[in-house]
């Protein structure tokens, strides 16, 4: 509550609420010291606008005090989400690296994937037709040909469509660190 001073003075304490309602209002005038002394009556329209300036700004501040709660709020849930994505990605590395190859399945029916060349998985846990490549590109002179292989495996190569499938395993060996492919497609043992 203030209490005004001079033309207003017979009102004694009453709101600025109040005294908009009476279609009186007041300005400060300042003395020479700086501070208000005197108060005189003015028009009511504008402590009107005053007041109903200060009750949107209130409403404004409301909404954006609930907006930056529910941003808060969010920001937490995010962070909670980056903690637990973390940990299940730690799990699914250490899982993953102690677990041997495991069958996968294409097109419904079980088929064996082939690791990638590490220390402790060695070549005895590919599966047969895989562990007789990388043998036979050993015991070559040099680098071999798809159908070289084929001929000492014992594979048709005079038809491609049965030479295609033991390209595509000298690829897969190639892309696991198992064999390194030369530039013009012919395959070696790594060194």
């Amino acid at each position: 509550m203030t209490v005004f001073r001079g033309a207003c003075a017979g009102r004694g304490r009453e709101s600025a609420l109040q005294i908009v309602r009476q279609r009186a209002a007041c300005r400060f005038l300042r003395a020479a010291g700086g501070r208000p002394s005197v108060i005189r009556c003015m028009d009511p329209e504008l402590l009107e606008r005053i007041t109903a300036r200060r009750a949107e700004l209130d409403e404004l501040e409301e909404q954006l005090a609930k907006q930056l709660a529910e941003v808060r709020a969010e920001r937490d849930e995010l962070a909670v989400a980056e903690k637990v994505l973390e940990r299940m990605s730690e799990q699914l590395a250490e899982e993953r690296a102690s677990a041997g190859p495991a069958p996968g399945q294409v097109g419904g029916r079980a088929v064996m994937t082939i690791p990638h060349r590490a220390s402790g998985v060695e070549e005895t846990m590919l599966p047969p037709d895989y562990q007789r490549i990388p043998a036979v590109v050993r015991e070559a002179a040099g680098p071999v040909m798809a159908r070289q292989v084929g001929e000492v495996l014992g594979v048709d190569v005079s038809v491609r469509a049965r030479l295609e499938p033991l390209r595509g395993k000298l690829v897969r060996l190639a892309d696991r660190s198992r064999l390194r492919k030369l530039p013009d497609d012919r395959f070696t043992t790594r060194l």
